[in-house]
């Protein structure tokens, strides 16, 4: 578990340690204002792309021997990016290194859902993973500044070298051969693989570049239009296959499929508030980056206790629906205390109330949302079922940052041009956007609590 759980915190560290030494990239490399965001973008293109082939490859060949070979991938790929000396072959190295994270974050939620059958064990390790990939954003921004500021921006990618070496040779000694050890036929539906992961890498894409480019520009629009028409061919390659990719009675189990909807409406007012956050406390409050960074320690500490000791109990006294559906309701109400964004607002009384109960709702949330989408699946398809629901993380995290910073730029304009001042219209952009992403927030405990099949802790614990 502890094993796991390092290849796990590596793929977090990853997508948050980059954001801090961007400035730092852009100054050696020469990279433009435009061209600077593919840094982050190649690796979120190819990491939602493959999410859902990566655990599907997991389930037909062995979650261990898949794992291992993502871990190989990301750990190359980081060498790589930390030896770049250009634009392009860092960009590059990044995609690939996208590829490899997809892998290891599909298949490692598998191999602990399928080495945990008992309850208990399974809510309590659950919990683990929930900490980690709470603290490990926090542990990211830090790590990133620390390694930026002492040596520079190669050891955020070097750094992961020795730590994915380790992983790979604990792993190869430790972890059992048979875990996740796929039985059966290990035929790859080539169609199926080919046109779902192209459909998802053209909507990432078009989510990614659609504030840019414009979301009613033909562009856009046409890159939608495309990936849709893919992703319909994909829909009838897998009704006629024998053996297919994706079996469409997976999204017949009612958990899995209201689990992966919540995930995406929860995601998309959580990415969105990270981000819009910061950009209240820097552009309207003043906030230094160091000060930003501390604002966020105590919301990240909250969320990772609550996954680690609470979020376990609760499920093992309550199930995941209920749980589940309190979490996002605090969290909800944390956005809509962060709705207020006073242009005089202070840290004590106007950002850290609210982020204490983001903290606390999505330390309860995570653990049974991860456990309800997983509750009715079968071992042999645990790893697509895993990426579907990280698919659903990703895509709704993009689309919901998209959509409420349009609404706050939206706002904002309106305000500007009623004769509000530069401070208050940006205040009321990003009330506004918190405004839109607490009403997800609360969309998803209803959608949770109204639809979740209630499941038994006898089947919970045999059905992997």
């Amino acid at each position: 578990m502890g094993i796991l759980c390092l290849g796990a915190l590596m793929i977090v560290l990853d997508i948050t340690i980059v954001n801090v030494a961007l400035p730092s990239i852009r100054t050696e490399l020469h990279f433009s204002e435009a061209s600077l965001a593919w840094v982050v973008n190649a690796y979120m293109l190819t990491f939602g792309g493959f999410l859902l082939l990566g655990g599907r490859l997991g389930d037909l060949y062995g979650h261990r021997r898949v794992f291992l070979i993502g871990l190989a991938v990301f750990t190359f790929a980081s060498l790589s990016c930390g030896l770049a000396n250009s634009r392009v072959f860092l960009v590059v190295a990044r995609g690939v290194q996208g590829l490899g994270g997809a892998v290891v974050d599909s298949v490692s939620l598998s191999l602990i859902m399928n080495l945990f059958t008992d309850l208990a064990d399974r809510a309590k390790a659950m919990g683990v993973y929930g900490f980690v990939c709470s603290g490990g954003g926090c542990i990211g921004a830090v790590l990133g500044g620390v390694l930026t500021g002492s040596f520079n921006w190669h050891w955020i990618f070097l750094v992961n070298v020795p730590l994915g070496t380790t992983v790979f040779a604990l792993c190869w000694r430790v972890l059992p051969t048979h875990a996740g050890e796929a039985t059966g036929s290990r035929h790859l539906d080539i169609g199926g693989a080919v046109t779902v992961t192209l459909a998802l890498l053209l909507a990432v894409y078009a989510t990614i570049n659609g504030n840019s480019e414009g979301w009613t520009s033909a562009r856009t629009l046409g890159v939608f239009g495309i990936a849709a028409a893919i992703f319909a061919l994909f829909l009838r390659i897998e009704a006629r296959s024998r053996q297919p990719l994706v079996p469409l009675s997976l999204f017949r189990l009612r958990n899995l499929s209201v689990a992966s909807v919540s995930a995406m409406l929860w995601s998309a007012a959580m990415f969105a508030w990270f981000f819009l956050s910061a950009l209240y406390m820097q552009r309207v409050l003043g906030f230094t980056p160091m000060q930003i960074g501390i604002a966020f320690v105590p919301a990240n500490l909250v969320m990772a206790a609550f996954s680690l000791s609470l979020s376990a109990k609760l499920v093992m006294r309550f199930g995941v629906r209920r749980p589940l559906a309190v979490g996002l309701v605090l969290a909800a109400i944390g956005l809509a205390l962060f709705a207020r964004a006073p242009v005089s607002g202070t840290l004590i009384r106007d950002v850290l109330p609210g982020m204490l109960l983001l903290g606390v709702g999505g330390g309860i949330a995570f653990n049974p949302m991860l456990m309800a989408a997983m509750s009715e699946v079968a071992h042999t398809e645990s790893g697509l079922a895993s990426g579907i629901v990280n698919t659903a993380f990703l895509l709704g995290g993009a689309l919901g940052l998209a959509v409420l910073a349009s609404v706050a730029a939206a706002r904002s304009g309106g305000l500007l041009a009623t004769g509000a001042t530069h401070l208050q219209a940006l205040a009321g952009g990003y009330q506004a956007a918190f405004a839109t992403g607490a009403a997800f927030a609360l969309v998803a405990a209803v959608f949770g609590s109204v639809w979740l099949r209630r499941v038994a802790p006898a089947a919970a614990s045999v059905s992997a």
